[in-house]
Formats: C-alpha cells, sequence, structure tokens
C-alpha cells in the first residue's frame, strides 16, 4: 500500500502535471494493489473547494464517488490509534492538523507517503515517495 497526500490524490485524478515519475510509477504500481487516499483528504477538498481555492468539474459528492472509485483506491477512516499517532509525532513537526494526520496515517500503516511539500519530505519520521 502507498498513501497519497491530497494534492497528490488532485493531481492524479485531473491528470495535471505535478506528479514526479516515482510518484507516477509508484501509483501505477499499487493500482492492483492498495492505493490510500486519508478521510482527511476529503475533508481538505471539500474545504478548498468552500473556500474558493479549488474548482472541481463536478460538484462534491459526485467528484468523491469518482476519485475514490479509481482502481486500487481505499478510503482511510481515522482511528483513536492514528489520532493518538498524529499529536504524539517525534521531532520538531510542525502544526497543521491534516498533515499531522495524514503523516500518523502512514506511519501507523507503516507505508510510503507520496507527497510533494518539502517540509514532510524532510521530516524523518516518516518515509516518503517524491
Amino acid at each position: 500500500m502507498i498513501l497519497l497526500d491530497t494534492h497528490i490524490w488532485l493531481w492524479w485524478v485531473h491528470g495535471t502535471p505535478g506528479l514526479s515519475s516515482s510518484q507516477t510509477e509508484a501509483i501505477r504500481a499499487h493500482e492492483n494493489d492498495e492505493i490510500g487516499v486519508s478521510v482527511i483528504s476529503c475533508w481538505e477538498v471539500a474545504k478548498l473547494v468552500q473556500h474558493g481555492r479549488l474548482t472541481l468539474p463536478r460538484p462534491l459528492k459526485p467528484w468523491f464517488d469518482q476519485a475514490l472509485g479509481y482502481p486500487g483506491v481505499t478510503l482511510i477512516g481515522l482511528t483513536p490509534e492514528i489520532i493518538t499517532e498524529s499529536v504524539e509525532l517525534p521531532g520538531g513537526f510542525h502544526r497543521d492538523p491534516a498533515d499531522q494526520l495524514i503523516v500518523a496515517t502512514a506511519r501507523i500503516l507503516r507505508c510510503p507517503l507520496a507527497i510533494c511539500d518539502a517540509k514532510i519530505q524532510a521530516y524523518p519520521g516518516v518515509q516518503t515517495i517524491r
């Protein structure tokens, strides 16, 4: 399994440039396995739309249905274990709660996180796909 950060998920679904070749390869390699998307990414997408920072080609509900229906995609819920991990991340992790939850999810699932955020890529507490 790999876990997709919110922006990676958006870029993949929309075919938008931004994915690195290693991220594209990892996604293709896991389409027959499991590609995780955190439920917090759904919330982030909804908030981006709400605040006018993202325009989707269709309303949220049908967009989620399509984007979560891609081959191999599994919606990963929040669990007490993930929530606890998110507030106990080792080192100097930054204060963005969505990032904390996504990183905690990757750590608990012991899977690499496809991400473009340089701060998280530099964080030694999670394996990333750059």
